[in-house]
């Protein structure tokens, strides 16, 4: 049986969203999905354990909090987590925002043509792992159209639909080698299987997917110039607001929040003083 191919994949979303037009939403956005839990062994579905690294994305629609995998992806992860520890990511944006696909950021120019790493801007090479897959919450390297060993700090949170992944493809998936268990949490989560091997997969959302949907959920413009890829509206502008390493379970949403208003504080007091 053929393997899939983008364009397969591709076309498909492009009737779901179609349909989804015709039905007509509340007014120019897309309805946010409706999840159930996966239930399933593969790890991106298990609850993080006690210690595990963390991300924590406070961003202007809620937060995110993803779990980092530094044993199968170490390269993406720790460069992911060297430049939030530098706050890179903070205060900027998402620049990519499309429904049933995928939501972009990481760039601190906002274009999405830029980017950079800790070694020494030197891009970072494809880390494939089998045990990671992207379903939908996975949190991946981006990299250029073409070239799967070109990743920055750009990343991406897959928000492909709970259906997305029908009952060919699943065929498919079985026949081009994947496990039982990842078949189902493909059928039961959606995904975009055609990048496994293209991108890597260096996390997965725990909680706060929700904000996620809600991400790919914004007004859009298409963005001719740059990338050919839709972009929030200056009205819809999503904002990174900080991005904070921890270890599992990290600090509660209002300890955040307070660390932020010290920083604020000092930050204040540090200018008034010069």
């Amino acid at each position: 049986m053929a393997p899939i191919t983008k364009r397969k994949f591709c076309a498909l979303c492009a009737v779901i969203l179609s349909l989804l037009l015709l039905c007509g939403c509340a007014g120019s956005r897309y309805p946010v999905p409706d999840r159930s839990e996966v239930e399933s062994t593969e790890r991106q579905f298990t609850q993080p354990s006690d210690g595990d690294l963390i991300a924590i994305f406070t961003t202007s629609l809620g937060e995110v909090r993803v779990v980092l995998y530094p044993d199968a992806a170490p390269m993406a992860v720790y460069n992911f987590v060297g430049l939030a520890r530098s706050g890179y990511y903070d205060n900027t944006i998402i620049w990519r925002s499309e429904y049933g696909f995928a939501v972009q950021g990481g760039d601190a120019t906002g274009t999405g043509s830029g980017g950079s790493t800790i070694y020494a801007d030197n891009p970072i090479p494809l880390e494939a792992d089998s045990s990671l897959r992207h379903y939908a919450g996975a949190l991946c390297a981006a990299t250029t159209k073409g070239d799967p060993n070109s990743g920055q700090s750009q990343f991406y949170f897959v928000t492909a639909l709970p259906d997305s992944v029908d009952e060919e493809m699943q065929a498919q998936l079985t026949e081009n080698g994947y496990t039982e268990a990842q078949v189902a949490a493909y059928a039961a989560a959606g995904g975009l299987p055609y990048l496994d091997n293209t991108d890597t997969v260096f996390g997965q959302v725990y909680e706060g997917m929700d904000v996620v949907d809600k991400m790919a959920c914004v007004d859009t413009v298409l963005d001719e110039e740059e990338n050919d890829t839709f972009r929030p509206t200056e009205e819809d502008t999503i904002t990174i607001e900080k991005v904070t390493i921890a270890n599992y379970p990290g600090p509660t949403t209002e300890e955040l929040a307070q660390a932020a208003e010290e920083a604020s504080a000092e930050n204040a007091e540090s200018q008034d003083g010069e």
